[in-house]
């Protein structure tokens, strides 16, 4: 392991051989100093197994900046619980520090100015470094990787997945489950499940419509240390209304509580000594889910992007979030003796300019990243404003989009869904083609452009509103609202279904939207089969060549009301 003394000197050494870069780089290491791979490993072995969790990835095999959210809203009996705390009330809620390492891994406060010091995190040539010396610890530890690993980048579109079905199985991955895996369609689903990933992939929730048969290995068991684990997997049970259901004909998911705590009790039957469920239910229906089935030992937490430096506990389960975007693996140790008697946790931040690359894991991103560099590092633009994605109203990003949609398109009103994929670019970034990709790369681009009634577009809205802010966790769907452009609108999170969305307004006239008048509507990642459009991509790339220079004024355009 390279130790801190000499990743120092030889990040000090490089910041020289790149000349202008290195006053920034310098700074960076005066920040760094606190932080070294050996400490962000230091760990005391507990126990007799140890777990490893990986989730929402997103197809990013290279560092990546990922703000977490400003704002993340929770209703009902976990408001103002974790995750739905932010910024400094996130930090104070978990006696972090502002302005250290955590702070810019786990919050979004003061994101622009801390990501110049800290840098890029994830990779998963460093993810290897991590996990490789977790196994040197403890042989037998366990990976598991939640689900939305084969899509979201340039090159897992390019590759259908290939990329990352290659970067796992040499990860030695032991199971999966799965979301956005199945827009690639089901045929290719199963060509990689049955031909390439050498290890299983788990969806106990997901059944074949004609037979009301299972469709994938509900579970697997796993030996290690003389003690038997069982796996089970939760696919994203919402599938067929969140994406493309002409995708994966034939399949139906839910949540499937029943059929849960029936296969608690029957793996128990069969000798499990532990029961972990592989989610990617979202981290509020997982948290029901422990309070209303019992016998799952821990739920290690997926599809919401939640990372949480401490574990939750819910009904003697112990719930484990571990972020996104390969910005964090959580380790978790147990003792198992007839049940759980103790454990330890620590979710370890991947910060890419601390920890050593993997030689051989960079190598195979090197080659499935090579035939794709020149478009990949092709410069489109650059950004004076700070582009991100996640928060549960407004993302940079998505203003960024519905901005190019309306002046490319010619739409009065632009839709962009509340996707919580996407990477972050700090302001002063000079933006690539693999930049748009990372906000945009999916199977179902297309980029239409249609006439709706203020009416229909109120309908949207208060749907997209109750998916995200039903009081009761199974109804809701852990996405955040569609984002808009050339439209504002008010919201009070507590009204009941229907009647949260009011003062809908063109926000170039300042004129509210009539309920009958047809308004010219752009959009894109429409679920519905054969939609018509450019790529999304396409669109965005046009619009930031023509503009050279993106800055965004504030966007204030949406009043929530939360009392």
């Amino acid at each position: 392991m390279i130790s801190r003394r000499h990743f120092v000197q030889a990040s000090i050494a490089a910041s020289f051989m790149f000349g202008s870069s290195g006053l920034q780089n310098s700074t960076r290491l005066l920040a760094q100093q606190k932080l070294s791979q050996q400490h962000l490993l230091d760990f005391d072995d507990f126990g007799n197994l140890t777990l490893i969790h990986i989730t929402d990835v997103h197809g990013q095999l290279k560092p990546i900046y990922f703000r977490e959210p400003d704002i993340n809203i929770g209703v009902g009996n976990v408001k103002g619980l974790p995750p739905h705390i932010t910024g400094v009330e996130f930090l104070k809620h978990f006696n972090i520090e502002s302005g250290t390492p955590d702070a810019y891994s786990l919050s979004s406060e003061g994101f622009n100015s801390l990501a110049k010091s800290y840098g890029k995190m994830g990779g998963l040539d460093r993810v290897a470094t991590v996990i490789n010396a977790i196994r040197a610890d403890r042989p037998d530890a366990v990976l598991l990787d939640g689900g939305d690993t084969w899509q979201g980048s340039y090159t897992a579109l390019k590759t259908d997945g290939m990329d990352m079905v290659k970067a796992f199985n040499m990860l030695g991955a032991d199971a999966m489950t799965s979301h956005w895996e199945f827009t690639l369609g089901i045929e290719r689903v199963m060509d990689l499940v049955e031909n390439h990933i050498k290890f299983p992939f788990l969806g106990a929730n997901v059944f074949d419509t004609e037979w009301d048969e299972r469709a994938f290995e509900p579970y697997t068991f796993i030996e290690k240390g003389g003690k038997f684990i069982a796996i089970i997997g939760q696919a994203f049970p919402y599938m067929p209304i969140a994406n493309p259901s002409w995708m994966f004909p034939g399949l139906s998911f839910g949540i499937r509580e029943k059929n849960i705590s029936e296969l608690v009790t029957e793996v128990r039957k069969k000798g499990a000594d532990l029961v972990v469920l592989l989610s990617h239910n979202g981290f509020d229906v997982d948290r029901q889910l422990a309070s209303r089935v019992n016998g799952i030992d821990i739920i290690l937490c997926g599809h919401t992007h939640d990372a949480l430096p401490s574990p939750t506990i819910i009904n003697n389960t112990i719930l484990i979030a571990s972020g996104s975007n390969g910005k964090f693996i959580s380790r978790i140790d147990l003792d198992v003796d007839k049940g759980v008697k103790g454990f330890k946790h620590k979710l370890i931040p991947i910060f890419s300019d601390v920890i050593s690359p993997d030689p051989a894991m960079r190598a195979l991103i090197n080659q499935e990243r090579e035939p794709y560099l020149s478009d990949l590092k092709e410069t489109i633009g650059e950004t004076k404003s700070l582009l991100y994605r996640r928060g549960n109203f407004n993302g940079t990003w998505d203003d960024l989009i519905c901005q190019a949609i309306i002046e490319e398109r010619g739409a009065d009103i632009a839709l962009s869904p509340g996707f919580r994929w996407g990477p972050t670019l700090p302001a002063g970034s000079r933006i690539t083609r693999e930049d748009i990709f990372n906000a945009t790369a999916m199977s179902y681009p297309e980029v239409y452009l249609t006439e709706m009634t203020g009416e229909t577009l109120k309908i949207i809205l208060e749907d997209v509103a109750d998916n995200l802010f039903n009081p009761d966790p199974y109804y809701q769907q852990g996405g955040d609202m569609v984002r808009v452009g050339g439209m504002g609108y008010r919201i009070k999170i507590n009204n009941p279904q229907g009647k949260r969305i009011s003062e809908m307004t063109i926000l170039k006239s300042g004129k509210k939207l009539e309920p009958e008048k047809k308004y010219k509507v752009g959009g894109w990642a429409s679920v519905n089969e054969n939609t018509e459009g450019p790529p999304i991509w396409e669109i965005v790339e046009r619009y930031i060549k023509r503009k050279k220079l993106i800055e965004l004024d504030p966007n204030n355009s949406v009043k929530v009301i939360t009392t």
